[in-house]
């Protein structure tokens, strides 16, 4: 798999039949390790042994109702106050951070609300501060560690 721009972790890989699969931590289940499976699972440590979030407080792929359309989002990540915090959107590698990448966070966070905002390729990392009263979204240089969020 592809070497990714986070911090190294001990990550559980098998190989069945030539195929890999990835121990997902949060869902503790083995998922077939697709490119943006690497990337998620990579984010989900980064959030957990990096950030500081306890792993009950991240949710993984759930479906949403977005203005009437069925969505899902990669990831979410709870405050200590077990409000929507953070959103994640996970790309494959290969995949080019683009506006429509944001509008496509943009437009589930219409639904969660939350205050920070995280794009990821696995290479390339975009974190972000929403500030919803002005409808105003800033870049910023990283996503706030569990012990300084409220």
């Amino acid at each position: 798999m592809k070497k990714l721009n986070f911090p190294k972790y001990n990550l559980l890989i098998k190989n069945i039949e030539n195929k890999h699969y990835i121990f997902e931590p949060i869902r503790k289940k083995w998922l077939f390790c697709s490119p943006e499976e690497w990337v998620r699972v990579h984010c989900i440590n980064y959030i957990v042994h990096t950030k500081g979030y306890p792993s009950s407080h991240v949710s993984v792929e759930h479906q949403i109702d977005v203005y009437g359309l069925k969505k899902r989002f990669d990831l979410l990540v709870y405050s200590k106050k077990l409000s929507p915090f953070i959103l994640i959107e996970c790309k494959s590698p290969s995949v080019k951070i683009n506006q429509k990448t944001f509008d496509q966070i943009i437009q589930y966070n219409l639904k969660l609300k939350c205050p920070h905002l995280m794009v990821t390729n696995g290479l390339n990392h975009y974190f972000c501060t929403v500030k919803q009263n002005e409808k105003k979204v800033e870049f910023i240089d990283s996503i706030p560690f569990y012990s300084k969020n409220k």
